[in-house]
Order: C-alpha cells, then structure tokens, then sequence
C-alpha cells in the first residue's frame, strides 16, 4: 500500500515565493569605494546583542526585536534547520517577550490543524494530559516537535493562561489535517449544521462518507486518482455550502464550522496528489504553503490576536530559497493576503548540530561546520565577532546603506532541509525583514516514546 511521504509534508522541505514575492524596498547603493569590508563594519554597527536563547530571565536584550516588529499584528519566526534545541527555545523566548510588550496571545506552529485544536484545549481549558497529547498527535516521535522544548513552551502556555484567564493565550495549528482526520473535525461541521442547518445535513453526511472512511492520509493515497479527485471535489462542495449561508446562523460558530470545512476540503484537495511522485510535489507543495496561509489570516482576523508563526525559513520567507521544487512561500502569500501587517524575520548560523525523525521510526542527528568562504553566514559571523556579539538580531530595513546593499546581492545561503547542497542562490533583504544570527547551536532533547499517561 502507497504511503504519504512525511517528508513532503513535513516544513524540512521549505517551499519558494516566485511568483508572489515583494519587493523588500531599494536598497541604498553603497558609495563608490565601499567594499566587503565596509559591509561586515556596516553590518556590525547595525547588529543587536541577543543575551541568550533560553526562555528564562529578563527580555530587555528582545527590545530591538519588538522595535523592528512594531504594530504588525502576524510575525513569521522562522528556523534555518527544523531540531535544534536554541532555534526552539528561541521561538519560546521570543513568544514570552512579544506577549508581555506587544500583547501577542497565539502561538501557531505547522502542524496538523486538529494537532492544533487538542493543543489549544489543553493551553486554555487544560483539557487531557499533555504529554500524552504531544506522543499522539506528534506520532510518538514521527515529527520533529516531539521534543521537550515544545512541551516546555506549551506548558508555560498553559501555567500563563492559569494565571491571567481574562486574555488567554492560544495554540493553532495552521496545516492540514494530517495524518489522520480528526472526527472533531467532521463534528465541527456536522454538529453546526444539526443545530443551525439541519437541511443541509443530509448533503454534508453524503459529501464526507468516503473521507471519513479513509481519513487517514496512507488510505487516501492508496485510493485510485480519479477518487481521490471525486472525494476531494466533494469536501470542496461541503465547504461551498457550508461558507455560502450568509448571513450565517450561529455567528461565530457559523466562522468555525467553515472554517472546519475548509481544511477538510484543503486536506482532501491536497491528498489527491500523488504525493511520492516527483512530478507532482512542487503543485503539492505550493498549494500546502497557500493554505497554511489562507488558515493563519484566518484565525488572525477571526480571533482579533496578534500571531506568532513558527515554520521553516523556506515558509516565512517572502522569496523562494528552491525555485525548482518548492514554487511559492507560505509568507508570499500571507504578504499577499495581510500586507503590510505580516513580517518575517529569519534565521541564520554559524555552525550547529540538529536532530530529526528520518521517516523510519528513527531520529537522526546531523551537523554544520563553520560557514563556507563567500556564503551569506561567513560575513555575518565577521560582523558578529566585529561587534562583540555571539547572537544577535539584525533589522533588515534600518541597517545602514553598506549593509543594506549587502543584504541586497544574491549569494550562498544555507537552507537545511530540501535534498542536496545546503548552500543556496538567495538575497537575504527580499526574503527577511529581520534576521536573527546565531553562532551555534545543537541537537533538540527528543521525548523519551511512550510516557504519556495513555501509552
């Protein structure tokens, strides 16, 4: 039986903005003269220290980072590699400070839509025990947040919700259902329909028989194409109807269930790909990034909160770092659908260990060494030792013209993740509006398997 390829689902292969990629604004053109050494003083003069990337203690070193959010209510953080620990504990870190100063309350990470839902019952209501939560919804270990700094942050999440329950803090998946469909998701439209439709029942149930039957991706996939393409035009027929009753009964729960709709129709339309072939992946990839997006717009403008999106480098980056095989970023298109109120700020290092799931059941820990001659990260190491500073964050549109027009030229830049050299064609001012460097870092602290208190 044909399974899905976790890894053409999971964010390790980052995909591209070609088609939808801005303009980052001119960059200032350096003087005659200036050269790659008035670049890396340039370059040093504009970066901030970061003290540390462990979530404890004071936040005043993050001052420059809120300063180069400002008012954007939807900032994509991304990660230069998915599985090491201070690219994690930094998204925490981060999430902490711009809840405390900016008044940020949803922490959203790309991860399967009802994942998110269980998870947000559990940050608000501390609904189930979390760690059983993590093992099941993050496979026991099949995916790379199946680690002990995302239980961490989620359960600070929760202790922070326990305290200050007038404005509570919330967790969202912004991915399709996967791998399995969960019946949440069916009963957050057909629950809505017996209360407020209950003559569009019938069609619904008719419209969701087959997917709920083969609601877990593998059985999906193994389903011939042409009914994987009928059942997948039948979800997108339920979310037509359900979306089309306006003015909606229910309000709010009308919002919900289209919502819910929608990402089974996502679920579905995405799953008709021959997901394993070549061919079809970079179509497969590009339509997942999109709907990432259409979901974080969505809760953004449905919640009225401030988000923090966590995703790859490959999805927050408004350009594409692999034109080839991923077409179109999950920040093209949220810069397409917010404006100006989404930012993204990247990530960059100088060397450091990761550690991933390899799609048998095993995780497997990788490492860079020191940035190549000519790459993006050798230069911005110059202006880290320059400057005295180990980490730091850089504002991408503030930094003086030397910087600027450095930040400007397409050079070597890594892009852990997608096959191949690590080492990609990329301009790091149209992709970031931020970036934040770190020196080094290493491997994530996997969850021991089965310690939840179901297993």
């Amino acid at each position: 039986m044909p399974s899905v390829s976790r890894r053409a689902l999971l964010g390790a292969l980052p995909v591209t903005a070609a088609g939808l990629a801005a303009a980052a604004g001119p960059a200032t053109a350096a003087r005659p003269g200036e050269r790659r050494g008035d670049a890396v003083a340039a370059l040093a003069r504009a970066a901030r220290p970061l003290r540390t990337t462990e979530p404890h203690g004071p936040h005043d070193d993050l001052a420059p980072l809120g300063a180069a959010i400002g008012e954007v209510p939807v900032v994509g953080l991304g990660e230069v590699v998915h599985g090491a620990h201070e690219l994690y504990t930094l998204k925490h870190r981060a999430f902490r400070y711009l809840v405390a100063e900016k008044g940020f309350r949803t922490f959203a990470l790309e991860v399967g839509w009802g994942a998110g839902l269980r998870i947000d019952s559990y940050v608000r209501n501390g609904t189930g025990d979390l760690r059983t939560i993590l093992d099941e919804e993050f496979g026991n270990g099949a995916w790379p947040w199946h680690v002990e700094e995302y239980l961490d942050l989620i359960a600070w999440m929760r202790a922070h919700n326990a305290r200050h329950r007038g404005a509570p803090l919330r967790f969202m998946g912004n991915d399709l259902a996967f791998p399995r469909i969960a019946d949440t998701i069916f009963d957050g439209v057909t629950g809505w329909a017996d209360r407020y439709a209950p003559g569009l029942r019938p069609e619904l149930d008719a419209c969701y028989l087959e997917l709920r039957e083969h609601a877990a991706a593998a059985d999906f996939q193994a389903l011939p194409d042409a009914e994987r393409q009928r059942i997948a035009g039948l979800a997108r027929r339920a979310a037509d109807r359900v979306a089309a009753l306006d003015p909606a009964p229910g309000g709010a729960a009308h919002a919900w269930a289209a919502q819910h709709a929608r990402v089974l129709a996502q679920t579905a339309t995405l799953l008709a790909f021959r997901l394993n072939d070549p061919a079809e992946q970079p179509a497969a990839m590009r339509y997942r990034d999109e709907l990432m997006a259409v979901n974080t717009a969505w809760w953004h403008r449905q919640t009225g909160h401030k988000v923090l999106l966590s995703a790859h480098n490959g999805h927050t980056a408004y350009e594409t770092y692999d034109p080839v095989h991923y077409p179109v970023t999950q920040g093209a298109y949220l810069r397409d659908l917010l404006g100006a109120s989404y930012l993204s700020v990247g990530t960059t290092f100088g060397r450091g260990s990761w550690t991933v799931p390899d799609g048998s059941g095993e995780w497997q820990t990788a490492s860079e060494g020191p940035p190549r001659a000519g790459s993006s990260e050798k230069i911005l190491e110059r202006a880290g030792r320059l400057a005295g500073h180990r980490d730091f964050l850089l504002d991408v549109r503030t930094a003086p013209a030397a910087a600027r027009a450095w930040l400007s030229e397409e050079r070597p830049t890594r892009d852990i993740g997608p096959p191949g050299d690590p080492y990609r064609p990329f301009i790091l001012a149209a992709g970031h509006d931020a970036l934040i460097h770190l020196h080094a870092f290493g491997p994530a602290r996997r969850l021991p398997e089965g310690n939840g208190r179901g297993e």
